[in-house]
């Protein structure tokens, strides 16, 4: 008899240990499954949980690499406009949209080098080192699209210079043209590049 109640006994202790271990076991699923809940939650709030900040770090995402591409792209370009010498690149002839300018330096291919200053209505100048094989002043700026203008009898009437049209007719101002710091006595088109010459166009 005793002998049955101590199995019994047994038997209710073990029931109870299973017991036991499995709600332990069933809690310890549940903690996992919320640690589950909180990394998404992490997530969604924009913080990288502590697991996958490693990976995240060295893995950049797409649109940040997107932008240092466009970044490259961008500081190869100005490279090519205000390069030197040879290596340089000039616009391609296009002419510059209203309100569009090259902010100056070192511009064209060539082998005569003159300078070239523009003095804005605000007074601002702007001073290019230009490069060309062209043999007057306003076939060069015309291929570098620093110019644009009208054929007149007395030569190219210039209007637009370095994307900043002067309208005489509109504002009362035009483009006078100087070389060597004198007046030209002779249009743009018609003046001859001069090896380290220095032309300018002047709002007055």
């Amino acid at each position: 008899m005793k002998r049955k109640q101590s199995r019994r006994v047994l038997s209710f202790i073990l029931c109870m240990a299973l017991t036991v271990a499995v709600a332990l076991c069933t809690a310890g699923c549940n903690g996992k499954t919320g640690a589950g809940t909180d990394a998404q939650a992490g997530n969604e709030a924009g913080t990288i949980p502590a697991g996958t900040e490693e990976r995240a770090a060295d893995t950049p995402d797409e649109e940040d690499a997107g932008t240092k591409a466009g970044e490259e792209v961008q500081a190869g370009t100005e490279t090519n406009i205000e390069g030197t010498g040879s290596d340089s690149t000039e616009p391609g002839g296009e002419a510059l949209a209203e309100g569009e300018a090259l902010s100056g330096g070192v511009i064209g291919t060539g082998s005569t080098m003159f300078t070239f200053t523009i003095v804005d209505p605000s007074g601002t100048e702007t001073e290019f080192e230009v490069h060309t094989d062209k043999e007057t002043v306003g076939d060069a700026l015309l291929e570098l699209g620093l110019i644009e203008g009208e054929e007149s009898e007395y030569g190219l009437f210039v209007k637009t210079v370095n994307g900043i049209t002067a309208d005489y007719d509109r504002d009362g101002v035009y483009w006078a043209f100087y070389v060597g710091g004198d007046y030209a006595s002779e249009s743009v088109s018609a003046t001859p590049v001069t090896e380290g010459g220095h032309y300018a166009f002047q709002v007055e």
